[in-house]
């Protein structure tokens, strides 16, 4: 999640456990250095664009070594911190929630967290939820603001800090029930339209959690389904896009791809693309971004008449969207249909989903 999302939970937390014996102002300012502790790992230096694409979450947001660290950093907020050199137990307790409901939350987005890091390398990423979500978020902030504000506990801020704490969680909740209902609707019109899938994931459009973007693997294409948690079949709206699989018969042993169709959890396309010199094998993370301005691309081989060669990737840049999508997002959210300009020439009626992509020829 955002930072600003991560310093109110751990605020929240912070306040939460430790606002009586510190005062809510105090608390929340230690909850939310705690809460954003584990995003130091973006100053850890890495070889190229790739490894740091795929390395972040890592270690910092291991629920193992949060565990490891806490009694440092519980003990010395014990020893520097007068009022707390009897409260042992407690600190330690906020210190590791602050540290662990980040990493937690974390691992709600799609970008996936290594929760398990150094036991499993496997990044857990559920995809309920949006890297920014304000309905998640605004309790907190308001609950933080308010702990600020005060430097003594009172019985009011117990209760604000725990209705921020149940109405944010209870979010989370909402997210992850929305995201299964869009999925059963997706496997159930995919089904009617005899598509067999070789994979589906729902992930949620930007700044919400009523219009779903669900992702369907199926041959040579890949299916960009926009669908509402309510509403019918009417609503929702299909994009057909190439998957460009032939050109990975090109890359066998290239060590970026590996990385990344592992860490992208198989949600890849392929495109060449003309770069610095010549035409270049571009890598997009499906998962990140609306088509085709997803947020990770990587150019990773140079490709010609003879093959394609590795090159060092490089990271590109490019345009995260326009006024034209925040017109087609809420008109969808109010159960208007409108097609998406940036799609428009992939845009496919619902009664032609079963007609299969061709299979692309070999292009190496």
């Amino acid at each position: 999640m955002d930072s600003l999302t991560q310093i109110v939970l751990g605020a929240g937390v912070g306040v939460a456990v430790l606002g009586r014996r510190l005062g809510p102002r105090r608390a929340a300012i230690a909850g939310g250095l705690l809460g954003t502790l584990p995003d130091l790992d973006v100053l850890v230096r890495f070889d190229d664009p790739v490894d740091a694409f795929i390395g972040h979450r890592g270690f910092s947001h291991s629920l193992l070594v949060q565990a490891a660290v806490t009694p440092l950093l519980g003990e010395g907020m014990v020893r520097f911190i007068k009022v707390l050199r009897q409260q042992r137990p407690p600190v330690y307790l906020a210190v590791y929630l602050c540290l662990a409901t980040h990493a937690l939350l974390d691992g709600l987005t799609i970008y996936g967290t290594k929760l398990l890091w150094p036991l499993s390398m496997e990044p857990y990423a559920v995809g309920s939820v949006f890297i920014i979500d304000a309905l998640y978020t605004l309790p907190l902030l308001v609950a933080t603001i308010w702990a600020l504000c005060l430097p003594k506990w009172s019985r009011r801020m117990g209760t604000v800090i725990t209705a921020a704490l149940v109405l944010s969680t209870a979010y989370q909740a909402w997210c992850l029930a929305a995201q299964q209902i869009v999925t059963a609707r997706a496997g159930e019109m995919l089904e009617q339209a005899g598509v067999s899938a070789e994979k589906i994931l729902a992930i949620p459009t930007p700044f919400n959690s009523y219009l779903w973007r669900v992702i369907v693997l199926d041959s040579e294409r890949y299916l960009n389904l926009y669908i509402p948690v309510l509403g019918g079949r009417e609503q929702i709206t299909v994009y057909e896009h190439p998957r460009g699989r032939a050109l990975a018969t090109c890359l066998d042993g290239n060590p970026n791809l590996d990385k990344l169709a592992w860490f992208s959890r198989g949600y890849f396309r392929l495109d060449l693309h003309r770069g610095l010199r010549g035409d270049e094998v571009v890598f997009s993370d499906l998962r990140m971004g609306l088509t085709p301005n997803y947020a990770f691309r990587f150019a990773i081989a140079r490709h010609d008449a003879g093959g394609s060669q590795a090159i060092p990737p490089r990271h590109l840049g490019g345009p995260r969207g326009t006024w034209a999508d925040v017109e087609w997002l809420l008109a969808n959210m109010g159960h208007d249909p409108v097609m998406r300009l940036a799609e428009a020439k992939a845009w496919l009626r619902t009664a032609d989903l079963s007609t299969t992509a061709r299979s692309q020829a070999a292009v190496c």
